[in-house]
């Protein structure tokens, strides 16, 4: 069962037979497969096809959410007796309002046919084809080839209906040898974009700058590649751009709106109908996404809203609401920093003595408050001395304030590129991050990475 009228159909029998006073139907399916390579040879390929229903219910503000992907009409009317009797029993939400009301989406393709092309024997032939390019530099390569097809339906009791098809495609790429490495990806709903020499290319080159040296922990300058930064505005977007952060006092947000929190140079912002990134028009409510922005010019300016957080001030949703049942607030999935007016290489010709960030990994939050974040470099970090590049470095374990960091941001890329190192659920839902490299006057590296 796929396609808008099918899903649709489906979700609205299923909320009519509600008794409820509220009731919302989600709906999602997944035709999904990934190649993985190491050694330098391709090692596995797996697939997933899956269809699930989450359904919301809401009786004298007592809310229960029930998930399945048993879709016959007896297993569904199963379904929504449980959840009504769960809901009895909860306690009362007394700041729940209300589900979100109909509202105009946006009409946005976001599905490309030719996704279909990258069956797994296209996949492997790539995959090979990128191989005799690293095999011919003597280096080994590893990665892996994502691609999948989502679909998305959302319909509520109060006259909501919504679905959306997707495509996406994420490829992500690390070249060694001896000790070196370079990594290099790429995401996007169009195949057709996909472009494997450059990113061998990319890798490559980094992968080639010799073995690593170890240099001394410390306070450096810093270039951070797009990988890096998108890797710091997706903990911020998770630690406090959204507004449950800020209502239960979490946030670093809280008590700074309207005051200049970084450096000027710095505009952050969530825009989901930016066709630079992956564009969604509506969130899991069926609510139509709206451009939040949280630093202007280096000032605190707004926060994500869904419309549990929003009734709970008298505001709209601005279509950030995740799926049911969530916790953690309406946090931004698609990030964008502003790009400046420095290329790459003018913002490394500036560095006396530093360090150039490829992309962070296993990173972890030490104080949320304080936006403190540790974690450890990789797959191309290397010594700047005199604006040049000089080598491949050990890789460094970080200990640094994002804020503290965005505060001493002294240059920033005009280009920009769309980074996603990750799925944000465990269903699919591909999400990525519109990031420049910047340039840091200070940075903090607390140790060696062994890794």
């Amino acid at each position: 069962m796929t396609g808008r009228e099918a899903c649709l159909r489906l979700l609205k029998d299923v909320v009519q037979d509600s008794p409820a006073d509220q009731t919302e139907a989600l709906f999602l399916t997944e035709d999904s497969s990934l190649t993985r390579f190491a050694k330098s040879s391709v090692h596995q390929h797996v697939a997933e096809k899956n269809r699930t229903l989450i359904l919301r219910v809401v009786k004298d503000k007592r809310i229960a959410v029930l998930t399945t992907n048993q879709l016959n009409r007896s297993s569904l009317r199963d379904l929504l007796k449980k959840a009504i009797s769960i809901a009895e029993v909860q306690h009362s939400n007394e700041d729940f309002v209300s589900l979100p009301t109909p509202q105009s989406i946006p009409e946005i393709n976001t599905f490309h046919q030719n996704i279909k092309s990258l069956t797994p024997n296209r996949k492997a032939k790539v995959i090979n084809d990128l191989l005799k390019i690293v095999r011919g530099k003597g280096l080994q390569a590893s990665g892996s080839f994502s691609n999948g097809e989502v679909e998305v339906a959302v319909v509520n009791s109060l006259g909501v209906e919504a679905y959306q098809r997707y495509s996406d495609l994420v490829f992500h790429l690390i070249v060694e040898k001896d000790g070196g490495s370079g990594y290099a990806g790429f995401v996007s709903r169009d195949p057709a974009q996909l472009d494997i020499d450059s990113l061998a290319k990319k890798a490559i080159e980094k992968a080639l700058r010799g073995e690593p040296v170890q240099i001394e922990p410390g306070e450096y300058e810093v270039i951070l590649e797009p990988y890096a930064v998108s890797e710091l505005l997706s903990f911020l977007g998770y630690l406090g751009f959204h507004a449950l952060a800020v209502q239960e006092g979490r946030s670093f947000f809280c008590n700074e709106f309207g005051k200049k929190l970084v450096n000027s140079r710095v505009t952050i912002y969530d825009d989901s109908l930016d066709a630079e990134g992956l564009q969604i028009p509506f969130d899991f409510e069926g609510v139509s996404k709206q451009r939040v922005t949280f630093f202007e010019e280096g000032v605190v300016k707004e926060v994500t809203y869904d419309s549990f957080t929003g009734n709970r001030e008298g505001k709209n949703s601005t279509g950030h609401g995740l799926i049911a049942p969530n916790t953690e607030g309406p946090i931004p999935i698609n990030l964008f920093m502003k790009g400046g007016e420095s290329s790459l290489e003018e913002m490394v010709r500036s560095v006396r003595k530093g360090i150039y960030v490829t992309r962070f990994h296993y990173t972890n939050v030490v104080e949320p408050m304080k936006t403190v974040l540790t974690g450890m470099t990789r797959d191309g970090t290397f010594l700047i001395e005199e604006g040049e590049i000089k080598g491949s470095i050990k890789n460094l374990r970080f200990t640094e304030s994002v804020l503290r960091a965005l505060s001493r941001v002294s240059a920033v890329s005009r280009e920009r590129r769309i980074c996603s190192e990750r799925t944000v659920y465990s269903r699919r839902f591909i999400t990525g991050v519109v990031a420049p490299a910047i340039k840091v006057d200070g940075f903090n590296f607390s140790g060696v990475s062994a890794l």
